[in-house]
């Protein structure tokens, strides 16, 4: 199963994106005055989204647990297991100190450089400069592989984003372009409803000068009728002497 199919991965990115956004409040925290109703909303929610994501990190938990018993059955290896849980282990300590710096934050606040640049360091996982075992070695191995790739993660989500906003600003256009050729379409349709309703008023009015046509005709007889052509024909001959001869 691909990392985009598989279930860890996709709860993994939510879990993450949560931490991303609890450290960006937490740092806002850390520069707030003492006693501000400010701070105190955010530890509000600082501890509400400590509790949240250290549930979900339990649950993601319980599911590694659960491959664990059967890993070639879910189609995982040993390695991947403990990549897995190296994972959640950093996220819940990274939590973890966030919620106990929020709690003891009175006393955090007045502490000294070193002791702020420890809690940092704990929070980033960093390796301690006074501590050189293997197991921190890895947490920094692991680190380091965390920022290269939540940066191309960033990276990848920012190139989203821009094509998010052209391809809105495309269909937007398109929309515009819609809305004015039905416009047309409407105004086009009531121009020919127009002409044909004055098609229908000539052709009425037509048939009604051939009917008193006709009725003339009719009652004129056959002589009448010669009489109206020769008539007609002068009528002709005359205005064509005026039109082309004069």
């Amino acid at each position: 199963m691909s990392s985009a199919q598989d279930p860890f991965y996709i709860v993994k990115e939510e879990i993450q994106d949560s931490i991303d956004k609890l450290l960006s409040t937490f740092h806002q925290w850390e520069r707030m005055p003492l006693d501000s109703g400010n701070q105190l909303h955010l530890t509000k929610e600082l501890l509400a989204s400590c509790e949240s994501i250290e549930w979900k990190v339990d649950e993601l938990d319980k599911t590694i647990a659960v491959a664990a018993r059967d890993p070639s059955f879910y189609g995982v290896t040993q390695v991947e297991l403990d990549k897995r849980k190296r994972w959640t282990s950093n996220a819940r300590t990274q939590v973890g100190n966030v919620k106990k710096s929020v709690i003891t934050g009175k006393e955090s606040n007045g502490t000294s450089t070193s002791s702020v640049n420890g809690m940092r360091r704990e929070l980033m996982r960093l390796p301690n400069s006074n501590q050189s075992d293997k197991s921190n070695q890895y947490n920094a191995q692991d680190n380091d592989d965390f920022i290269s790739t939540e940066s191309d993660r960033q990276q990848l989500i920012r190139r989203q984003d821009e094509e998010l906003d052209e391809l809105s600003a495309n269909v937007e256009r398109i929309g515009d372009v819609g809305l004015t050729i039905h416009e047309e379409l409407l105004a086009q349709e009531k121009i020919v409803d127009e002409l044909g309703t004055e098609m229908d008023s000539t052709s009425n009015r037509l048939e009604f000068v051939q009917k008193k046509v006709g009725m003339v005709m009719k009652k004129a007889g056959a002589k009448g009728q010669i009489m109206m052509i020769l008539f007609l024909l002068v009528l002709f001959i005359v205005l064509f002497v005026l039109v082309f001869l004069t």
